[in-house]
């Protein structure tokens, strides 16, 4: 075999490689790349549609946060509105409270200087009867006679107006 061998193309042979390797090129694209095509791109959907699953998730998530905080600031805006009106209304019921106590006292002061001042009369009235008696008693005795009512009576009346007008 001469070097001119070795460079020597048989175009049978050539002809023969070029249709096995378009054949072989028809079953891999037939059996392998068209599947392989199928399989990427039904996966390329399936990640697409977990990428708009995952955003819809994640809108409905910030959606539900902000009902969340919408609920959550309107449930604080209620409690202090319901601990301001309970002051109010503790402050209203110790207005109320202080005013009866107030009039209560007040009340019970009044009746304390109306018993005083009856007591006052009263002992006033005692003490000038017993004067009276004794101021007649003594008198019995300084004239050394009885004294008839009407006497008596003008006796005590002036002794009581002179210790009147001293006391």
């Amino acid at each position: 075999m001469g070097p001119g061998e070795f460079l020597n193309i048989n175009f049978f042979t050539a002809l023969f490689t070029l249709a096995n390797t378009i054949v072989l090129f028809i079953v891999l694209k037939k059996f392998l790349f068209v599947p392989v095509m199928k399989m990427i791109t039904d996966r390329q959907k399936e990640i697409n549609d977990m990428y708009t699953e995952a955003g819809n998730a994640k809108a409905e998530a910030e959606a539900l946060e902000a009902e969340y905080q919408q609920k959550l600031a309107n449930a604080t805006q209620t409690g202090e509105r319901i601990v301001k009106e309970a002051v109010a209304r503790g402050q209203a019921r110790e207005e109320e409270i202080l005013r009866q106590a107030n009039a209560e006292a007040s009340a019970i002061m009044d009746k304390a200087a109306a018993d005083i001042a009856l007591e006052k009369k009263k002992a006033i009235n005692d003490a000038k009867d017993e004067i009276s008696e004794l101021a007649m008693a003594i008198a019995e005795k300084v004239v050394g006679r009885e004294f008839n009512e009407a006497d008596q009576t003008d006796l005590v009346d002036s002794f009581i107006n002179e210790l009147g007008g001293t006391l």
